[in-house]
């Protein structure tokens, strides 16, 4: 899923669409356009944005001089990220960036000439973002985050740390994942098996439902989770983490 030239790495993976070669004056103003799935002033979404404009600069693309960057967080809010990707599609930028699932979806449903990148993103193929892996087609390209062995992976991960784990709970968002939560579902089920493991899928929507889900599997021993990746989860990660530190342990717990 190529474009002519890749520039960055936002959050973990990397963003592409078409510049002019580095060697070329850049006299004409371009506009950039990116949603995060997290506040702008979360410290991730901050690092990701500065390491993306760095990059830029060394290309030699930088603010107030040929180019012009619009940020815009959506915090999980789903009302949020409709109103941003509307807004930030009216201003006609050249390329938008976006992070994760429903961000792009959202953006999507916007525009279908507009380019777009696409990063954090599980299932573009089943959710219709692009025709295929090798020839995206259309208006949006990108990377995905989640391939359908890693859900085996991060089993195993969790059986080498503790080999007495019988029990798994899933948490993820099923209203913000891939397929209304199939996508997960369906690696879970398939991947389980092998591990020895009882996959329990905990679907969570805020930080209430984390808790209660955490609270209520600790009551058996022999248990891990894992974490995978929405914007419920993304927001919500230092609680996750702070509750598999005081009332987990000794469970076993990997995040995706």
């Amino acid at each position: 899923m190529r474009r002519r030239v890749f520039i960055t790495l936002v959050g973990g993976a990397a963003a592409s669409w078409p510049l002019v070669a580095r060697a070329q004056q850049h006299d004409e103003i371009r506009r950039i356009g990116i949603i995060v799935n997290v506040a702008v002033d979360d410290p991730e979404a901050q690092a990701s944005v500065a390491a993306f404009k760095q990059t830029l600069q060394q290309l030699g693309w930088s603010e107030g001089r040929n180019l012009q960057i619009d940020v815009r967080g959506v915090a999980g809010d789903p009302e949020r990220m409709q109103a941003f990707a509307k807004e930030l599609v009216a201003l006609q930028p050249h390329v938008i960036l976006t992070r994760s699932t429903p961000v792009t979806a959202a953006v999507l449903r916007q525009t279908r000439t507009t380019p777009i990148v696409f990063t954090v993103v599980s299932d573009p193929v089943g959710e219709r973002f692009v025709e295929s892996l090798a020839r995206p087609g259309g208006n949006a390209t990108g990377f995905t985050n989640v391939e359908s062995s890693l859900t085996g992976k991060w089993l195993e991960l969790l059986k080498e740390v503790a080999p007495r784990v019988k029990r798994v709970a899933f948490i993820f968002n099923p209203e913000l994942a891939p397929g209304g939560g199939s996508y997960y579902t369906r690696l879970i089920d398939a991947s389980a098996p092998a591990s020895a493991v009882t996959p329990i899928v905990a679907p969570v929507h805020s930080a209430a439902d984390i808790e209660r889900a955490i609270g209520e599997f600790v009551g058996e021993p022999n248990g891990g989770l894992v974490v995978l990746p929405d914007i419920t989860t993304v927001v919500n990660r230092r609680l996750i983490v702070a509750l598999a530190a005081d009332i987990m342990c000794p469970l076993s717990t990997h995040s995706a």
